[in-house]
């Protein structure tokens, strides 16, 4: 049984379309935001499925993008290449290949480039929020400029 992640929208509501029939349901989650974000469900054709509720505030699409980092914080020395594993409106998360000294709060700068038409190269600057061992998740600053073309790629 393969789990289907849905996105809540801002107003606590979902949209599940089943995997076998294709019957579109929409219904409320508020009573699942703080407790389990997987639920086992069976649709009206009697096919049982695991849907994984995503909370997150952008939607969140997974990539695989090659990319470069460069740390901006003072006293903060280094930089590298990283692999780009998902990328949303307001974030990233990359995996940085060996040793390095990214830690939660520094600020960094990130460029890479999309898979879009245009192969835009973005450097957008991201607050470091976590790190597990070489996993890194980042926060984007603001950088209205490249919005835009960020947009259109997560659209596609």
């Amino acid at each position: 049984m393969a789990e289907l992640k849905v996105h809540v929208r801002d107003n606590n509501t979902a949209t599940v379309i089943c995997p076998s029939c294709g019957v579109v349901k929409h219904f409320a989650v508020d009573q699942f935001r703080h407790g389990r974000h997987t639920l086992s469900v069976r649709c009206r054709c009697q096919q049982v499925f695991s849907l994984l509720l995503d909370f997150r505030r952008h939607y969140r699409k997974q990539t695989s993008l090659p990319g470069t980092y460069e740390i901006l914080t003072e006293g903060g020395i280094g930089g590298g290449i990283i692999h780009i594993n998902n990328i949303s409106r307001t974030g990233i998360g990359f995996t940085v290949s060996g040793i390095h000294r990214i830690e939660q709060g520094q600020l960094l700068l990130i460029e890479f480039q999309l898979n879009d038409k245009n192969n835009t190269v973005l450097k957008k600057q991201a607050v470091v929020k976590t790190v597990q061992h070489n996993s890194i998740g980042c926060e984007f600053r603001c950088n209205v400029e490249m919005d835009k073309a960020l947009g259109f790629f997560l659209q596609s």
